[in-house]
This record gives C-alpha cells, sequence and structure tokens, in this order.
C-alpha cells in the first residue's frame, strides 16, 4: 500500500506486532498507541473513545426527514449513474452523504452487494456520522474536511474491519459550503491508489453541477471574472484567499469581512478598504467592475493579504491545485458543459446571501487579474514576496443594496434582543425601543403608553388614556407633544388605525395622509416641515393592547417602503414583550409594596422618651422584608426594633408582618431584649417547620436588633440575632458603633443571645438601619461605615434631617436590597417627675406611704387623680407585703400619665380573678384594673415591678 504523499506501508494483519490491527487492539485495550497509525485515524479513534461508542455496535440511527429532491442529490445523480456504469461487475458501492453525514444516495457495481447489507442500510437516510459510527470514511471526511482514506482496522467498528473506502467533501462552488460527501467503498482486497483521482473528478462534477444550479447572471460575472484571471496569469503568483483563513478566523472577523464586502458591492465603484482582524492581522478588501460577455456589469470584491517575511508562510490548510479537465474514462460524468475553472479552498462561513440572489460568495484562490498601478494596495519590494490574494464576492451592485439593507436589518434585529429589556422598568424599556431604531430605522421615534399600562395593569380602553412616554430623535427641538401629556387620536389618524387593527399603518406622504392632517391642522403643520414619512406600530403582546410607536423619518429623503414597516412591526413585537414583563412585573411589585407598607407601622405612638424618625427605601429589583417599629413600654420606657427577612417578594413580605406582630407583642410582655430575641427565634423556627415549601429543610431566615431605652436612667439595654451593630451619636457629635454580642440569626436555634447595656446622655441620637444601606458589591462596608459616622457627625440636625442625610449620601444610587432606617433622639425624664419611696415589709407603712403619695401628687397639682392613686397603692404594696418579699420600693411616675410602681425581691407574680360573693378577700387587683387605664408585671434580675397608669385627661 501506498500512503498518499508517503512512503510504503504494510497493510492487514500485522505479522510484526506493529501496524494498524496491533495498534487499534492496545487502543482498544486502553493501552497508549504512539506509532503504527496514522495521526487521523489515531485522533478519530479517540474521539470515539470519549463518546463512549463500542466497536461492536451494529445499530446506525435512520433519519427519514431529509429532502431527497436536495440540491446535492440533484447534481449527484447523474454522476453517480456514470460511476455505476464504469464500476458494473465490481465490488464497488457509491454513497453520496450530507453535511450531517445522512446517506442519500447509493449505487453498487454489483446488484448482489446490496443483500449482503443489513435492511436499514439499503434504503436513504441511515447515519454514517462519525459520533455515531465510528471511524469511517463519510464521517472521517467530515470531521477532516478533506479527502481521505480508511483501510481495515482503521475503521472503529467490526463489521467494517475486511473494507476499504475513500470519501471527499462535496462543496458549493460558490460559498464553500460543504454539501455532502461522496464515498467509495469496497473490499480490502481491491485496494487501488488510481482511486484517489477518479474521486476528485467525480466530486468536481458534482460541484459544477451545483453551480449549474446558481443564477445564470451570477455565473456570467464569476465566468468574465475567472476568464480575466486566465488571460493574466503568466507571471503572478497562485494566490491565497481569504476562504483559506476561514478556519482560522472569529466569526466576527468572517462577519466583518463579507459585509465590508457587500457594502462594497452596493457603492458600484473602484474602492480600497482596510478590514483589521481582532487578532490584529489586516485585509484590504478591493472592488473592481467586470462586465460579462452578454453585457451584465457588476463588482468583483478582491482580497489582499500582507505579505509575509523571507522564510515565513501563511498558516492554511494545504489545498493541491486540480486539472480543470477531465480524462476521458470520466469526460462524461457531468451529464454537461463545464461552467469555468472554479477549484481550491472552499470557505464555509464567508457567505452572505445566496447565489440566486446576485451576490456570488466565492471559495477560491484565483490564478491572478491583472491590475494597474492605481489599483495596486501593496508595496512590492523586489525582495519581498508578492501579497497573497483572493476573490471573495461578485455581484451587482442594485443587489449588493438590496443585501446591505436586508444585513443591515437583521443586524438590528439581533441587536434588539440584548438592547431592548435590559431593565424592568416600563418607561425604559420603551426609551430602549426609541435608542434602537434612531437612527438606523427613524429619524424619530415617539412612544405612548395608556395611564393603566404604566401602572402595571392592562388598559381597559387603550386608546382611550394615551400618555406620551417617549420622544427620541436625531434632534430635540421638534414639536411633539413633551413626555407625560395626554395625546388623544382621532379614529382616522394612522395611530389609532394600527392599534384597531393591530398591524403597522404605512403613510409615505404625511402631506397626502388625510386622516393624519385631520387629527391636529395647527400641530401637523408644524411637524410637516421637519418630518415626511411615517409608520405607526400598535404594541401588543400576549394579546394585550399596550400602546403605539410612531416612527418618522424627515432627515432621510427616501420615504418609509414595505421593508421598513415589517421591520418596524418586527421591532414592535419584541419590545412589546419585554414592555409586557416589565408591566407584569410592576403590577407585582405593587401589591407586594402595598402589603410591605400596610405591615408597616403607620404612624409613631404617643411618648416623650424618644423623637424618632424614621425611613423605608424598596429595592429596584424587588420589595423584600425589612421593617421597624417603635412599641412604648411601661415605666415611660420604650422599645426600638429594626429588622430584615431574608428574600425578596410577597413570601418574605408577609413572613415580615408575622414577624413585626409577634416581635411587638413579645416586647408588651416587658420581656428584656434578649428574652425577645430568643422567642422570635422559637417563632421562626416553628414557622420553618410548618411551611410546606421548605419541607422542614429551613427557607426562612431573619435578623434583628431590639433596643430598650429609660428615660429615667438613661439607660439603654440592646441585643441583635446576625443584625449590624447600631449607630450611637453623642450630644458632642462623637459617633461610635457600640461592640454588641452578635448572635445568630433568627431561626437557627439552640444559642442564646446577650444584652448589653449602655448609658445615653440626654440628646444622643441612636440609630438603627439594615444591611441594605451598608452592603453593596460596588463598595467596600469599611468605607460605608466611615461615610455613615460623618453623615451621622452633626448632633444639631433633628432625626428627620439626620434620615434624610443618611440616605443622601450613604444610601447606594441603585440599591439592591431594602433599607429600613430609624432615627431616635434620646429624652430624660426631669428627675422632679420621680418620686421614690422605700420601706420594709411592714403592713404598719402602708398608710404611711398612702400619706406620702398623696402630699407629692398635691405638689405636682394632681390633687384630682390622688383618691385613685391611693387607692391602688394601698392594694399594691399590700399585696406585695403579703405575697411577696421585702424590700419594697414604691415608685410614682408624672409622664403624660400617672404611673404607679411596686417592687419586691420575689418572683411570683399576681392574676387577676373574679371574686365569688362569699370570699373575704380577692378583690384588690379587681379594684386596681377598674381604676387603672392599664396594669402589668414586670420583671427584673431580682424580683419583679407591678405597676398601673392613671389617665390624666381630666386633671
Amino acid at each position: 500500500m501506498v500512503l498518499p504523499g508517503g512512503e510504503p506501508k504494510p497493510t492487514g494483519p500485522a505479522t510484526d506486532g506493529t501496524g494498524p490491527a496491533r495498534s487499534r487492539e492496545r487502543f482498544l485495550q486502553g493501552e497508549p498507541v504512539e506509532t503504527g497509525v496514522r495521526a487521523s485515524i489515531l485522533n478519530s479513534w479517540q474521539r470515539c473513545g470519549s463518546l463512549g461508542l463500542s466497536p461492536d455496535q451494529d445499530d446506525l440511527p435512520f433519519r427519514d426527514d431529509f429532502d431527497p429532491d436536495g440540491r446535492i442529490v440533484r447534481a449527484a445523480v447523474p454522476v453517480l449513474d456514470r460511476l455505476q456504469s464504469r464500476f458494473a461487475g465490481s465490488a464497488m458501492n457509491i454513497s453520496v452523504a450530507d453535511a450531517n453525514g445522512t446517506v442519500l444516495l447509493r449505487r453498487f457495481g454489483e446488484a448482489s452487494l446490496a443483500r449482503a447489507l443489513p435492511a436499514i442500510q439499503r434504503v436513504p437516510g441511515f447515519v454514517f456520522a462519525e459520533r455515531v459510527a465510528g471511524t469511517n470514511g463519510i464521517g472521517l471526511a467530515l470531521a477532516e474536511r478533506r479527502l481521505i482514506r480508511v483501510y481495515g482496522a482503521e475503521h472503529f467498528a467490526e463489521r467494517s474491519q475486511g473494507s476499504a473506502c475513500r470519501a471527499l467533501p462535496v462543496r458549493d462552488p460558490l460559498s464553500g459550503r460543504i454539501e455532502g460527501v461522496l464515498c467509495f467503498g469496497y473490499p480490502r482486497s481491491a485496494e487501488d491508489p488510481a482511486l484517489d483521482a477518479v474521486i476528485r473528478k467525480a466530486a468536481k462534477a458534482i460541484e459544477r453541477r451545483l453551480l449549474g444550479q446558481s443564477s445564470a447572471r451570477g455565473r456570467a460575472l464569476l465566468r468574465a471574472y475567472l476568464d480575466a484571471g486566465a488571460r493574466t496569469a503568466a507571471g503572478l503568483h497562485h494566490g491565497v484567499g481569504v476562504d483559506e483563513l476561514a478556519l482560522e478566523l472569529h466569526p466576527r472577523d468572517r462577519s466583518v469581512l463579507v459585509g465590508k464586502a457587500t457594502e462594497l458591492i452596493s457603492r458600484g465603484d473602484r474602492a480600497a478598504v482596510d478590514v483589521h482582524l481582532s487578532d490584529g492581522r489586516r485585509v484590504t478588501l478591493v472592488s473592481r467592475p467586470v462586465r460579462s460577455a452578454s453585457g451584465v456589469a457588476g463588482i468583483a470584491i478582491e482580497a489582499f493579504l500582507p505579505a509575509l517575511s523571507p522564510g515565513k508562510s501563511l498558516s492554511v490548510p494545504h489545498q493541491a491545485d486540480e486539472p480543470l479537465g477531465l480524462p476521458a474514462d470520466l469526460a462524461d460524468i457531468s451529464g454537461g458543459p463545464l461552467l469555468g475553472a472554479v477549484h481550491a479552498a472552499p470557505v464555509p462561513e464567508l457567505r452572505s446571501v445566496t447565489a440566486s440572489s446576485g451576490l456570488l460568495p466565492v471559495a477560491e484562490s484565483g490564478q491572478g487579474v491583472t491590475i494597474t498601478d492605481s489599483d495596486d494596495v501593496t508595496d512590492h519590494r523586489p525582495d519581498s514576496p508578492p501579497p497573497a490574494r483572493g476573490l471573495v464576492l461578485v455581484g451587482e451592485p442594485h443587489v449588493g443594496t438590496y443585501a446591505l439593507a436586508a444585513r443591515r436589518r437583521l443586524e438590528l434585529l439581533s441587536e434588539t434582543s440584548t438592547r431592548i429589556g435590559t431593565t424592568l422598568d416600563i418607561r425604559r424599556t420603551a426609551e430602549e425601543l426609541a435608542e434602537t431604531a434612531v437612527p438606523r430605522l427613524a429619524d424619530f421615534v415617539t412612544i405612548d403608553l395608556p395611564e393603566a399600562v404604566l401602572r402595571g395593569e392592562e388598559a381597559a380602553d387603550p386608546g382611550g388614556d394615551l400618555r406620551r412616554t417617549v420622544v427620541h430623535g436625531i434632534r430635540d427641538d421638534l414639536p411633539f407633544r413633551p413626555v407625560g401629556k395626554r395625546v388623544d387620536y382621532g379614529p382616522t389618524t394612522p395611530h389609532l388605525r394600527c392599534l384597531t387593527s393591530g398591524q403597522a399603518v404605512l403613510e409615505p406622504d404625511l402631506k397626502a395622509a388625510a386622516g393624519w392632517l385631520a387629527q391636529d391642522p395647527e400641530h401637523t403643520e408644524q411637524l410637516l416641515s421637519h418630518v415626511h414619512s411615517l409608520i405607526a406600530v400598535p404594541l401588543v403582546a400576549r394579546g394585550v393592547a399596550l400602546g403605539i410607536a410612531g416612527f418618522y423619518r424627515g432627515q432621510d429623503p427616501a420615504p418609509f417602503g414595505d421593508d421598513d414597516r415589517s421591520l418596524a412591526q418586527e421591532l414592535a413585537t419584541r419590545a412589546a414583550l419585554s414592555i409586557d414583563n416589565a408591566r407584569r412585573y410592576t403590577r407585582e411589585r405593587t401589591m407586594v409594596l402595598a402589603l410591605q407598607h400596610s405591615l408597616l407601622p403607620h404612624g409613631l405612638p404617643d411618648q416623650d422618651s424618644v423623637e424618632v424618625a424614621h425611613r423605608y427605601l424598596p429595592a429596584e429589583s424587588d420589595v423584600g422584608g425589612d421593617w421597624y417599629d417603635v412599641v412604648p413600654l411601661s415605666g415611660t420606657r420604650v422599645g426600638l426594633f429594626v429588622g430584615d427577612v431574608v428574600g425578596h417578594g410577597m413570601l418574605s413580605a408577609a413572613t415580615m408582618g408575622r414577624l413585626r406582630t409577634a416581635a411587638r407583642s413579645f416586647a408588651e410582655l416587658d420581656f428584656p431584649p434578649d428574652d425577645v430575641l430568643t422567642h422570635l427565634d422559637n417563632l421562626v423556627g416553628r414557622l420553618d417547620r410548618e411551611d410546606p415549601v421548605s419541607d422542614g429543610g429551613g427557607i426562612i431566615g431573619a435578623t434583628c436588633l431590639y433596643a430598650i431605652y429609660d428615660p429615667t436612667t438613661q439607660q439603654c439595654t440592646m441585643a441583635r440575632a446576625g443584625h449590624p451593630p447600631p449607630a450611637v451619636v453623642h450630644p458632642d457629635g462623637a459617633v461610635s458603633f457600640p461592640d454588641l454580642p452578635a448572635g445568630p440569626p433568627l431561626g437557627l436555634g439552640g444559642l442564646p443571645f446577650e444584652a448589653t447595656e449602655i448609658h445615653l446622655p440626654e440628646g444622643s441620637q441612636l440609630v438603627l438601619y439594615t444591611d441594605g444601606l451598608i452592603e453593596d458589591r460596588q463598595r467596600d462596608v469599611d468605607m460605608v461605615l466611615d461615610q455613615l459616622r460623618g453623615a451621622l457627625a452633626h448632633p444639631e440636625r433633628t432625626p428627620e434631617e439626620a434620615c434624610q442625610a443618611v440616605l443622601d449620601t450613604v444610601a447606594p444610587a441603585h440599591p439592591c436590597d431594602d433599607i429600613a432606617l430609624l432615627v431616635a433622639r434620646t429624652h430624660a425624664l426631669d428627675p422632679s417627675r420621680i418620686a421614690t419611696w422605700d420601706l420594709p415589709a411592714d403592713p404598719a407603712l402602708v398608710s404611711d406611704v398612702r400619706a406620702s403619695a398623696v402630699r407629692q401628687l398635691a405638689d405636682w397639682g394632681l390633687d384630682e387623680a390622688a383618691f385613685a392613686a391611693e387607692l391602688m397603692l394601698s392594694e399594691l404594696v399590700t399585696n406585695a407585703i403579703r405575697h411577696g418579699a421585702g424590700p419594697i420600693r414604691v415608685r410614682l411616675l408624672h409622664d403624660r400619665t400617672l404611673i404607679c410602681e411596686v417592687s419586691d425581691t420575689s418572683n411570683t407574680a399576681p392574676h387577676l380573678r373574679r371574686a365569688a360573693s362569699t370570699d373575704e378577700g380577692g378583690r384588690g387587683l379587681f379594684l386596681v384594673a377598674q381604676l387603672a387605664q392599664s396594669w402589668g408585671t414586670r420583671y427584673l434580675p431580682q424580683g419583679k415591678v407591678i405597676w398601673a397608669e392613671c389617665g390624666l385627661a381630666g386633671v
């Protein structure tokens, strides 16, 4: 056996432990294979192994969706019929497959060969692609994109070990795309090196028949160009066309080259342009006129690649030159006259339009075309090699103009998917539609949307409440109605007609558009001096009318045409889907925002302990579960909450509402901060376990900070559960962040929370916030905390002013998480409004306490409250002496109400009950409850406090 371009190599079973059979055996056993087999075959085996193919697999996939009358079939049938006649009586079988490896045609030199094949391989449709059939002629030819030969043991499958084959890709001579594969199969013993020439010439005959299916005008232009090259080939080098670099070029570079070539053809004159590739190389495209013998005038685009330095060569696939004619034994295979000398490297990627359109992407390196001095685009020095050159496109200028316009429309539609719908904002999406269309389709664009759509709803009458949403164009001084104004269209206007019909309405000449002119004569007269053509397109998505887009042309003298109307309709359809997505999102976000706001405090309670201001800022993308609360507590104290439920959306907002309600309830029970967080932690864990979505795995998480401020002592007790620490602004302007024990987030369970007590002088500010204020992907947390410190270092500011300053200077411009902010300025209760008595547990002292309390109330001017206060103190002190443990402390607080407190060191709490008519006691607390506005128990580290409040409205 003789390999093409190589030395003779033994075939068949290896006798010396080498050769394809031994190499295949070693490969299948997983041993390394380095010699004894060609690189292309070894690479194919490795691909088959990586795909998990078995050499014993006999079944091949079958397809029935191929075109039985496709281009490759029509071109190949006469050639295969002549090949069958040539190989009659031999063991040869000839196949033609498409570019996917599906066999479309099959001929046999001996009819009995077909009966030896499996039934599925006797009819067209079975697939011989490498990925399913392993190493074989058709599959490897498609993978290697060149003439290949597979012999005996080089096949991957066991079924093919006794066979040999040659296969060659068949390309469209104009586009260079691989249309199929021609394959010769025969017994291993019938190997003949002369088959290489036969299969090449047969494939060339099929390719020429493919060329014959292109347009006559296109073939005439190509023949004229090639004839000119044949007449002037003497002395010129063989060029390397852009097609031979196609496998190296980035797809974007190939697209740019074809686009520039099409543009040069549309210009219709001599020109040259440099195209810089993404890898830094440069290709020069030159356009030159050509004229066929029949008078067809066109433009040929040649590519010139820079000359290489001596000793270097282009890294391009080697392509062997083929003779232009056929030998006598195959002279009639093509079945018709030959159509020019088209040969060499194909370019599957360099194709912009079909040959029938008049633009011919040519997969050829011509023998050369004469160019004058004015045409030469390179510097030819005697000591430097000439530049490589090749034909890229041939076409007629008017066809190039159409092709260029079509290409630009396709590019515009392609950009639509990336430029429109980048946000879920209705107005911004409408602006993106206008920005995409100007200036490539229109000079000016107006978009009108109903007020309901802007709110996220469906418009009951889309044409009845339109608002000008976007005005965009190449200039800003045109007399279009401004954004925000109501727009009313009459029934005869193009805008309302398009909305009624659901189709774009074209008015190529606005001066003749009676319905548009009658709408507003004065306004339209002003516009006519700037615009002359209009396309009105309805914005419709999912059957919902969303508004109207108006495309105006004024600077471009050419009016809109039907192609422009189709393009505007397509742009509007795609944009309408994005607008509808934004509308639906707006509706859902509005609902969640409404829920969120309904669950947040609707005003602050009346109390004098702190002066409070608050802000809630939802995230741009979605609403989360941030919350805050202010809870008045007994003894003039106040509780301050801020929290954050993990996640966004309706579930987080609902969970926030449940958590805030529970937190307020726990706080009103006078639990200390660490106990409140413990109860909330248990609640979140229970919500997780009960949630059917979480399946007990835990999906709810939250953080919280709770602070209790006591104006009588100016002490603040705080605890946090995974929440950022608060900021404290001292009266002198110093800002600090107390080092509170972090605590785990709510819902983890098992870990205790710790409370810390700090002193807050009167006039201090306590600032509580959620992590959305300080955490941002684009900013460093420490830097943000420094900004927060600077914004708060102004003690003269009111809480309202401090809130606004923080949002203006610290909050991110586009928050991706909710922000809750609570600023509380502390006040102290005047010591003159506090009265305290300490006494032992002696019943005889109860009357002394009552008398002292009455005198104190008289000093405060609360004589009218003395009777009720005297009775309540008598009962509370008596209960403390009888059921508690001394010492006992009595305290009166004069705030918005009169507060009576009695504390002892016992942890037993009194319970209100209804006494029977025969009971001698048990009516004391009932009396307290009737006289007091409210009463309750507060526990201390040592003991408890029983308190009761008396209203002072009538005092």
